[in-house]
This record gives structure tokens, sequence and C-alpha cells, in this order.
């Protein structure tokens, strides 16, 4: 497994690049992909930065989250 593979931690300086606008963009491609797999989070959008990061509202989840859920998706064939 490459360093590419691995998930992204909470606090890994490369999610503080994030803006709140860009962290939206993942959001809706986040929906547009989990869709066809039954993943819906309707409520899901930011929630504001704390310390330099965009947190996602899917309990104040930090956008490693969101990064990650989607590198999974992204995989699947």
């Amino acid at each position: 497994m490459s360093a590419a593979d691995e998930p992204i931690e909470p606090h890994d300086p490369r999610v503080g690049a994030y803006s709140e606008a860009e962290v939206d963009a993942l959001l809706l491609e986040l929906h547009e992909r989990g869709r066809a797999l039954g993943i819906v989070w309707p409520s899901a959008t930011t929630e504001g930065v704390v310390d330099g990061r965009v947190l996602v509202r899917f309990g104040n989840a930090p956008t490693a989250t969101l990064l990650n859920l989607l590198a999974l998706l992204k995989d699947r064939p």
C-alpha cells in the first residue's frame, strides 16, 4: 500500500489548504458518487472553520473524513 492509499488524518497539513467553497464542491461530489451506492447525506454542509480547517456537518467531521470517504468511493469499480 502506497502513502497515497493511506487515510488522511484530521490534522494533516494538506487539509488546511481547502477553502469552504472547495469543501462544498467536495460535498457535491460525495452526493453524486454516493447516490448510486445509497450513501446519502442530504444535510451534509460545511460547518465553519476551526483552527484553519473547514468542518463538515455530519457530526462535525473534519474535512479529512470527507476526503477519505471520497477516496473510498473513487476506488469502487
